[in-house]
């Protein structure tokens, strides 16, 4: 089995260098790009309502991700609440807005990472993990001293900050981002923040300037690359041609993309009439013609 790159830091005392500066960053937060400034270690909370401790809503192997990540034995995900979005068609927003869930410190969420590889899952999925990556991060290190070797993937909105990226150069080994919007001014409507696109795109250039396309063993089950997911939206408001164009043209037609159909009304999508109906197949269609046509030649699609 390949050894996970973050391993080899541990070795050379890296990992534990990294879990320090980033802890400091706590105090003065601007791992996302927010930049609330706040000191989280005093009880200050800011955009993302997460303090010193992460808050997980649950951890379990979960066959509904990627082929390349579930195997026979499930992707290990574990959710974390609260989110550095406000999708008004947000689907989780229990957990997202709401923060359902359990805080636990790095020690508890070290012990879930161990129980999924205990549970022969292919690696560990990081759902949401902007806001918490110092408390991922030392995690890693205390599951690491106590055997965790399966791949770490960084499961996020896409609305990531480069700085706070390049900490996990060597740490994570597959980067799952979402890549929602192509227009700062649509995303800024319908998910509450700015410069979406902008701050997106150099967050998954970054990303794959770590890891580059998908690498994969024997089995067809993902060791480390860049797998980027797009759902389609009603009347094409995500602007879907214009990303496959962005992903085919500054990073690699090699790049995995997976062009989703599971859209649907949900939370406050029904306040906005262009996103109160599903898609239809022939905006899917469109879609993944899109894909095509800019040349992508790893495509996961339901057609």
């Amino acid at each position: 089995m390949r050894q996970p790159s973050y391993l080899y830091l541990l070795k050379s005392g890296e990992l534990e260098k990294r879990v320090l500066q980033l802890k400091e960053m706590l105090k003065d937060c601007v791992l996302c790009p927010h930049q609330c400034q706040v000191n989280r270690t005093a009880g200050e909370k800011g955009y993302c309502k997460t303090l010193e401790n992460a808050v997980v809503s649950g951890a379990e192997p979960h066959f509904g991700e990627e082929k390349e990540l579930v195997g026979d034995w499930g992707s290990g995900t574990i959710f974390f609440s609260h989110c550095n979005l406000k999708c008004v068609f947000c689907q989780n927003y229990e957990i997202s807005y709401c923060g359902l869930g359990e805080e636990i410190d790095a020690h508890k969420l070290a012990d879930l990472m161990l129980m999924l590889q205990r549970r022969r899952c292919h690696n560990i999925n990081l759902v949401s993990p902007s806001h918490i990556i110092p408390q991922i991060v030392e995690a890693i290190l205390i599951a690491a001293n106590k055997g965790l070797q399966i791949p770490i993937v960084y499961n996020s909105n896409g609305y990531d900050l480069t700085d706070s990226l390049k900490f996990l150069d060597g740490i994570v080994d597959i980067y799952l981002p979402d890549l929602k919007f192509a227009d700062d001014e649509k995303a800024y409507r319908y998910m509450g923040v700015k410069n979406y696109y902008t701050i997106a795109k150099e967050a998954i250039k970054e990303m794959y300037h770590q890891v580059g396309s998908v690498k994969a063993d024997e089995n067809d089950i993902a060791y480390q690359g860049l797998m980027i997911r797009h759902l389609v939206l009603p009347e094409n408001l995500a602007d879907t041609d214009k990303i496959m164009n962005f992903i085919a043209k500054e990073l690699s037609k090699d790049t995995y993309v997976n062009i989703m159909a599971q859209y649907y009304p949900e939370h406050k999508a029904y306040s906005y009439p262009e996103l109160s109906r599903g898609i239809t197949k022939q905006e899917y269609r469109q879609a993944v013609s899109a894909a095509k046509a800019a040349g992508l030649q790893r495509l996961t699609h339901s057609l």
